[in-house]
């Protein structure tokens, strides 16, 4: 920030420093003066797609989705080389459920960028919300091999397989996710619904009671216990 303020000190026509220091401002959680320097930005040069892709994540964060829509199209229409904000603008039309475009836009930026964790994700939980498990499997494989000490990929291809009642990968991917993540409540919980389906009753009891005591706030994995015979 004070780099950033003296640059603008020096040189306060540079588009790209009002730009930056926005997006300080978005890191710190105040939108509004992130909001004030990317209209700068953008009042001092037009065509700066990154301003707008920046400008258009602030809005999606106050949702205003619409609005974040048409800044991610006009960072698209002078950068078209911006893989940010084509996943920026997928995951807007995901949130308004145009899962159509969402698909496009992440497989645009998969295009541009094939080592993106996140565009592999996002686009695999569309596929996933759309019906299409095999689609999601795959590009949650895909976020695998990109990231593979990242839990995300192997904790959501492992909710497919327990979807397609496959329990034994399902348990398999959940077993790496919680290598990668041992505090997410929802891998253990996940994992013991496997357990308990393959007739595993010790583990399932023991996933489900790690489960609660990362999130004691978890119903469903009371219950589970307790049909189990366990108290949690």
């Amino acid at each position: 920030m004070a780099d950033l303020d003296e640059a603008i000190k020096i040189d306060p026509t540079f588009a790209c420093s009002f730009s930056n220091r926005g997006r300080v401002f978005a890191f710190k959680g105040n939108l509004d003066r992130a909001m004030a320097d990317y209209d700068q930005a953008i009042k001092l040069d037009p065509k700066l797609g990154t301003a707008y892709n920046n400008r258009g994540d602030a809005l999606m964060k106050r949702g205003e989705l619409d609005k974040a829509i048409a800044d991610f199209t006009a960072a698209i229409k002078n950068d078209p080389q911006n893989v940010y904000a084509y996943g920026n603008r997928g995951l807007a039309y995901q949130r308004v459920r145009d899962n159509h475009r969402a698909l496009a836009d992440y497989s645009k930026a998969i295009e541009l960028e094939s080592n993106n964790l996140l565009n592999y994700i996002n686009r695999g939980n569309v596929h996933r919300i759309m019906g299409n498990l095999d689609r999601a499997a795959a590009d949650y494989g895909e976020a695998i091999k990109v990231a593979p000490t990242d839990a995300r990929g192997w904790r959501n291809r492992g909710m497919i397989r327990l979807m397609k009642y496959d329990n034994a990968g399902g348990i398999a991917d959940y077993d790496k996710a919680l290598e990668y993540d041992p505090k997410d409540a929802y891998s253990w919980n996940n994992r013991g619904i496997a357990k308990r389906d393959t007739g595993d009753k010790a583990g399932a009891i023991a996933d489900f009671k790690k489960a609660l005591e990362i999130n004691p706030n978890m119903p469903s994995t009371r219950q589970a216990l307790q049909e189990l015979g366990a108290a949690p």
